[in-house]
């Protein structure tokens, strides 16, 4: 199979529609048609069964969709051990990073990577953590940026510490919170991080706040408390400092057990030696280094 013969069958397999994929593919759904054939000619069997809610792959299909994809994907491994090589740093840079960093911090760190190296480019997946962990398994990624107490065996760099805020419209101290009525507003995902503040309530009041409103986006939280619906812990990274709300930070304060959140990049020893991964590398540190001071790191 070549390789645009492969191309053809992965994208069919994704749009699973014959006409989406023409589309995809710059050709006219007559052509594609007949590509397709010639196909399954040269397989000596049909690939994909037509109907009018699209394409389903036969179970010969699937052998050879998955046949598509490691050609294309052993293709571009081969591609970018080239690339290594040169001095340029061009070729494909593949990231895999946490929703709430992608939002808030990683546009500004491509920008001036885009800028930098002109000749690369950039494929983003966002996701929670446990997702991003996932794709570097599977190879979807060359590097991750997890949050918090990051399981991975491979390099792993850390980047930054967010401070944790109680941030309300209202509540303006923290023993306001035992006298006050107003929800509690939570995010919760597959991670940890539901998890840690749950603890950190527990150790610092005997009761369990006395209404609650659970949702599953950070951001939606963080509109919430900045509209006056109720209060929420919001890490740093996520207040741009012109929300006009109380912040109260959950930091360690004598005896007072506090709570952050850490930033980790993390990745395979081998990808980290390509170029357009070292390079993100070194400037996704240097852009990190604003945030935080590594002379006050203890690990």
């Amino acid at each position: 199979m070549t390789i645009t013969e492969a191309e053809i069958i992965k994208v069919l397999a994704e749009e699973g529609n014959m006409r989406k994929a023409a589309e995809r593919l710059f050709l006219t759904q007559p052509a594609l048609s007949q590509r397709l054939q010639s196909i399954e000619k040269e397989w000596g069997v049909q690939l994909f069964i037509r109907s009018q809610k699209g394409l389903t792959p036969t179970p010969a299909g699937e052998l050879v969709i998955q046949y598509s994809n490691d050609l294309l994907v052993k293709r571009e491994e081969i591609f970018e051990t080239i690339h290594s090589l040169n001095t340029k740093v061009h070729g494909t840079l593949k990231i895999a990073c946490a929703s709430i960093v992608g939002q808030n911090w990683l546009p500004k760190v491509l920008k001036d990577y885009v800028t930098k190296y002109p000749d690369t480019k950039i494929s983003l997946i966002t996701g929670w953590s446990s997702e991003i962990i996932k794709a570097l398994y599977d190879g979807e990624a060359h590097i991750g940026i997890v949050r918090g107490q990051a399981e991975w065996k491979g390099k792993k760099i850390h980047l930054f510490r967010d401070t944790m805020y109680l941030v309300d419209k209202e509540i303006q101290d923290m023993e306001d919170i035992l006298t006050s009525d107003r929800p509690f507003i939570q995010f919760k995902s597959d991670s940890n991080y539901y998890q840690e503040i749950q603890q950190w309530w527990q150790r610092h009041f005997n009761y369990n706040p006395r209404h609650q409103i659970i949702v599953d986006q950070i951001e939606t939280c963080k509109q919430m408390a900045v509209n006056g619906i109720g209060y929420a812990i919001l890490p740093s990274i996520t207040l741009n400092g012109e929300e006009n709300v109380h912040k109260i930070p959950l930091a360690n304060n004598g005896n007072d057990d506090g709570l952050t959140r850490d930033t980790w990049l993390i990745g395979y020893e081998s990808t980290f030696e390509l170029r357009q991964v070292e390079a993100f590398v070194d400037l996704v540190q240097d852009h990190a280094r604003c945030l935080y001071d590594y002379s006050s790191e203890t690990n």
